[in-house]
C-alpha cells in the first residue's frame, strides 16, 4: 500500500509536521455490529471519517466525510472521545506528518445506501466477533475497546 504510513509508539517513528483537526463516526447498527470500511491506503479497516474544511464544524466534516466515503447519511448522537496522541503519527507520501487529532462521535444512519468511494475497496457493517481477525490499526482497536465500554463520559486522551 502506498500512500499512508502509520506510526504508533515507535521509537522510528517520524516527527510530526501538522497538526489537522479531524473527526469519525463510529456508527452501529441494530445488530450490533460497526460501519467500517478497509482503507485502499493502508489496508486497515478503520471507522470512516476525515479532516475538516474551512467554514465546516467537526460534526459536519463527519457527517459529510461518513457520505462521500461510505454512501450513508448519518446523524450524530454523542461523543465516544478525543483522540490526540504525539505517540500516533501518520506520514503521507507529500512528505507531511501528522499528529493524531480525532474526535471520534457516535452516530446513527437515517439514509442512503452502502457503496465504496476511492479511499476504500470495502465499506460494510462489521461484526465484532470479526475484529481480532481482520487488519485494525491500533488507535482504531483503542476507540472500539472504549465503545463497547459503555462509558457515561467520552475518552479525553
Amino acid at each position: 500500500m502506498t500512500g499512508r504510513r502509520d506510526y504508533y509508539r515507535d521509537p522510528a517513528a517520524p516527527r510530526a509536521n501538522s497538526l489537522v483537526p479531524g473527526g469519525s463516526a463510529l456508527v452501529a447498527d441494530e445488530r450490533g455490529r460497526i460501519l467500517m470500511q478497509r482503507r485502499s491506503d493502508s489496508g486497515n479497516w478503520s471507522l470512516p471519517g476525515g479532516t475538516m474544511d474551512i467554514g465546516e464544524t467537526l460534526q459536519q466534516c463527519v457527517v459529510r466525510e461518513v457520505k462521500e466515503e461510505t454512501g450513508l447519511d448519518i446523524e450524530i448522537t454523542g461523543l465516544l472521545g478525543v483522540y490526540t496522541d504525539p505517540a500516533h503519527v501518520i506520514a503521507y507520501a507529500d512528505g507531511e506528518i501528522r499528529q493524531e487529532f480525532n474526535l471520534t462521535y457516535l452516530g446513527h444512519a437515517i439514509g442512503g445506501t452502502i457503496k465504496v468511494s476511492d479511499e476504500s475497496t470495502e465499506v460494510r457493517y462489521v461484526d465484532p466477533i470479526e475484529f481480532d481477525r481482520i487488519p485494525i490499526h491500533d488507535t482504531v482497536r483503542l476507540r472500539l475497546h472504549h465503545y463497547t465500554q459503555h462509558r457515561d463520559t467520552p475518552h479525553l486522551g
